[in-house]
């Protein structure tokens, strides 16, 4: 079985589409949304549909992602963004490629929903990073073997970073896939800025991060 665990705070105007998604794939599956306080519709969206939820007392990705993976019980885990669709046929391309007994993890190749050609751009070279260092973000689905999860003490309680920095722990332990074709991510989040000073400021801050510190300068 896997277990998808999809962390949440106010998603209620996306995560009825995701779990619906979800619903299509006949691979055998449990959905957890581990949810950090939403006040609108999320907790409703998610019980309707027939996810297990579990709530933190407060909000933070990490914490709700590794709620999730304690109450789940399958022996694979696949984290998801609440914003992010699924093809019908996205579990069973996690089950094939984790019948390679070498493989213990990995994540999507993915797209956004959105026509920007550099924002296309960013995708390729984010699947380059992805097949050629073993590097994921939240957004491209990261699934793991729970046994390897629980070696590697699931993720760190970190603001940001901790996709990444759980990605690149779960490659030093084996051999990481990137799966295509993939998934598709929402854009939302380039709306304020626009892409490309969003995606600057991204890279700056990985950077930062990459160097040991925090954003603002400070020791990670």
């Amino acid at each position: 079985m896997i277990s998808v665990i999809i962390p949440t705070l106010n998603e209620g105007a996306y995560l009825e589409k995701t779990l619906q998604l979800l619903a299509r794939n006949a691979a055998r599956h449990e959905v957890i949304v581990s949810d950090g306080g939403s006040q609108d519709a999320t907790t409703r969206i998610a019980v309707e549909q027939g996810a297990r939820l579990v709530s933190t007392p407060i909000p933070g990705r990490s914490m709700q992602m590794n709620s999730g993976a304690q109450i789940a019980v399958g022996e694979t885990l696949l984290f998801l963004h609440a914003d992010t669709r699924v093809r019908n046929t996205s579990l069973g391309q996690i089950e094939t490629a984790l019948q390679r007994p070498e493989v213990v993890g990995g994540g999507f190749a993915r797209r956004f929903d959105s026509g920007s050609l550099f924002l296309k751009l960013t995708c390729s070279l984010a699947t380059w990073r992805s097949r050629g260092l073993g590097w994921f973000l939240g957004d491209q689905g990261i699934f793991v073997l729970r046994e390897v999860f629980d070696q590697l003490h699931g993720f760190k309680e970190m603001g940001a970073f901790e996709d990444l920095d759980f990605s690149r722990r779960l490659a030093r332990s084996g051999k990481v896939v990137t799966i295509s074709p993939g998934i598709i991510s929402s854009a939302r989040r380039f709306g304020p800025r626009g892409p490309f000073l969003t995606t600057c400021s991204d890279f700056r801050l990985t950077c930062r991060y990459l160097a040991g510190r925090n954003s603002d300068g400070s020791e990670a």
